[in-house]
């Protein structure tokens, strides 16, 4: 079993930035795919971004390509997800998820495996 556990979301003014990190514990955690997603109050959680175990491959909602940047580091905590140009439409909870699918799988769906999530709201 995986736990993973978010942190670094809050509240922003738009324009500005935040970054979320995710921690996982648990069983040995290697050659997952990681991604985040997120779910706005009366809305579908939806695909944000993601990142493969091996070849740092990543894939990007056009929503947010380009203001969003996906990394992972698998020595210490497994992923971050770095925000700028934030927009009051970035306003939701945000998961991380992970999918143990192999060295270098990108999936944008699956993902097993979702922490409790943390809260990003931006202000306009």
């Amino acid at each position: 079993q995986v736990q993973l556990r978010e942190s670094g979301g809050g509240l922003v003014q738009a324009g500005g930035s935040l970054r979320l990190s995710c921690a996982a514990s648990g069983r040995s955690f290697s050659r997952y795919a990681m991604g985040w997603f997120r779910q706005a109050p009366g809305k579908e959680q939806e695909f944000v971004a993601a990142i493969s175990w091996s070849s740092g491959r990543t894939y990007y909602a056009d929503s947010v390509k380009g203001r969003f940047t996906i990394s992972r580091d698998n020595a210490k905590n497994p992923v971050y997800l770095q925000m700028n140009g934030l927009k009051p439409e970035d306003t939701a909870v945000y998961y991380c998820a992970a999918d143990q699918c192999g060295m270098s799988c990108l999936p944008l769906t699956g993902y097993p495996y979702r922490g409790q999530g943390t809260q990003v709201t931006v202000s306009s």
